[in-house]
């Protein structure tokens, strides 16, 4: 599971690292395939920490990243460690 949401993360750093440099309406085109890859590392998250919770494993890490339904901002929140995983990564692949 943390290999998928690796992978998955990995795809959403690289549409992030280059969201800067897209036009407006290169940024329009590819909205909601950045969304859709968003929503992805959350899942990937969410399931990974039900995973570990049923296996008797703690998963405090997913609290404290917060839940969209509480409050909209924590989705940027899930989204920017989704990153940060993907950088330690890199980090460790030399």
């Amino acid at each position: 599971m943390y290999e998928e949401l690796i992978a998955v993360a990995t795809k959403y750093a690289a549409i992030r690292a280059g969201w800067q440099q897209l036009s407006r309406e290169e940024k329009m085109d590819r909205d909601s395939s950045r969304t859709f890859c968003h929503n992805s590392v959350i899942t990937h998250f969410n399931m990974l920490a039900r995973y570990l919770k049923m296996q008797g494993k703690p998963a405090k890490w997913r609290d404290q990243l917060g839940y969209e339904e509480d409050d909209k901002y924590f989705r940027k929140t899930i989204g920017d460690f989704g990153c940060y995983l993907v950088f330690i990564n890199s980090l460790c692949a030399r």
